[in-house]
């Protein structure tokens, strides 16, 4: 995939191993250490997505993200950081990033979450200059989701109502969308974010009908689950957002499902499947419709 990124660290290790995994993907890479020599280069130039620390000397990262977002306010932002409190999340998701990865990262996390954001950017930047009338069902949503909030906003303890209606309509409930709700129900960012990370039932990543997650842990990886995410990818022909054309499935990777000793493990909804042999992995979908 195309596209221009920056990446802003002050450890130049970060900045090199973010180069050498996205650089031969196709992305055009800049990388500083320097937090105000990165202003100026989003002054200068044009980035589908900036790559930034938290925790820099000088201009920290939350500040570089106020910049970015007076500077360059389509340019869409991904934090890479050490420090993943609840507290930190919530503020950074304020301040309108894409994503967010936490250190130590593997290649393929990076790579999948560059790819997803830079597939989310451009899509946006589409929307941004399409006719309204061309985008009829966008419009839609955004009618019903003003409808639904409408419909909740003078009763009191309603949140989880509007989440659960949002999600229903949306099938996701990415940051954009709790920033559209926090603001229709006059409460902070910060109480949405609480509420749709501690349900699980709430998901701010698009979903197929069917949503499976393949662990790729230690225990895992050496049971070869690297296999059984090749073979989904090679028969399911998922789109950049993970799910199948017909909506019918959409898959992620995760660190643990906490039964390392049934690894590779396989998880699909709410059911569990253990010591999932790689070339029996098409098997186990037929049984979700």
């Amino acid at each position: 995939m195309e596209g221009n990124i920056l990446i802003v660290d002050d450890d130049d290790i970060v900045v090199k191993s973010c180069d050498s995994v996205l650089a031969p993907e196709g992305f055009t890479i800049t990388g500083t250490t320097d937090s105000s020599k990165a202003i100026e280069l989003i002054r200068d130039n044009d980035y589908d997505i900036v790559i930034t620390d938290l925790n820099m000397p000088g201009i920290d990262g939350f500040e570089l993200i106020r910049q970015i977002n007076a500077l360059k306010p389509s340019t869409g932002i991904v934090v890479i950081t050490g420090f993943t409190s609840q507290q930190n999340i919530k503020d950074i998701l304020q301040l309108g990033i894409i994503d967010y990865i936490s250190k130590p990262f593997s290649p393929h996390t990076l790579l999948e979450t560059i790819l997803k954001a830079t597939y989310l950017i451009k899509k946006i930047k589409a929307l941004s200059t399409a006719e309204p009338d061309t985008e009829p069902d966008a419009k839609k949503k955004t009618e019903a989701l003003n409808n639904i909030i409408d419909e909740y906003k003078s009763v009191p303890g309603s949140l989880l109502r509007v989440l659960e209606s949002a999600q229903d309509l949306i099938g996701y409930l990415p940051p954009s969308v709790q920033r559209f709700i926090a603001n229709g129900l006059r409460i902070p960012v910060s109480e949405v974010y609480s509420v749709v990370s501690f349900y699980p039932y709430f998901t701010m990543k698009a979903r197929g009908k069917h949503h499976i997650r393949v662990c790729v842990g230690n225990a895992c990886h050496a049971k070869k689950s690297g296999q059984i995410l090749t073979r989904l990818k090679r028969n399911l022909n998922f789109n950049e957002d993970n799910i199948t054309a017909d909506g019918k499935f959409s898959f992620e990777t995760v660190r643990c499902l906490g039964a390392c000793g049934f690894a590779p493990i396989v998880e699909i909804d709410y059911d569990t499947h253990g010591a999932v042999d790689p070339d029996k992995t098409l098997d186990i979908l037929k049984d979700y419709h």
